[in-house]
């Protein structure tokens, strides 16, 4: 064997095997990405809703376990149901799927916020998920109004 087929060669495994220890087939773990976060400006400093649009887009499920702010000491994930609102300790994340945290359904609620922020803040957050770890999220201080759908359209209607 020649030097040069000797370095192609060691090259070609350690290749092999940082893409076996890396789990290259990129679904061993899903990957959380976040749109459309926002938090309606508090009336005061003892509660507002976190919402958002949790997507996954890999092969395997996985779920929303926790959440920290420094806004809040107690972050809590509430769903909606019946329109009655109670904590869960947890929400599944679909394979190929999405979590919508809306108005009127499922959200994160602040509980005791340390200070109120205004419209055109932004709160930090930090979503945990039982398999895909902590997600880094920004949420907009939007108007107490404010629910996160556009507007309908009234283009083309001859008005």
């Amino acid at each position: 064997m020649t030097a040069r087929t000797t370095r192609t060669l060691a090259a070609a495994l350690s290749l092999t095997a940082a893409l076996a220890i890396s789990g290259c087939s990129g679904d061993s773990q899903p990957e959380m990405t976040v749109s459309g976060a926002f938090m309606p400006q508090p009336v005061n400093d003892k509660m507002a809703g976190g919402f958002m649009v949790i997507k996954n887009d890999s092969a395997a499920a996985d779920k929303l376990t926790g959440a920290t702010s420094p806004l809040s000491d107690d972050l809590q994930i509430h769903e909606t149901k019946d329109q009655k609102m109670q904590q869960v300790q947890s929400m599944n994340v679909p394979a190929n799927g999405e979590l919508k945290l809306e108005r009127g359904g499922n959200h994160i609620m602040f509980m005791g916020l340390k200070s109120t922020p205004k419209v055109g803040d932004k709160v930090t957050v930090e979503l945990r998920f039982e398999k895909a770890g902590t997600v880094k999220v920004e949420l907009d201080v939007k108007e107490r109004t404010y629910t996160g759908q556009a507007p309908a359209s009234t283009a083309g209607n001859g008005h």
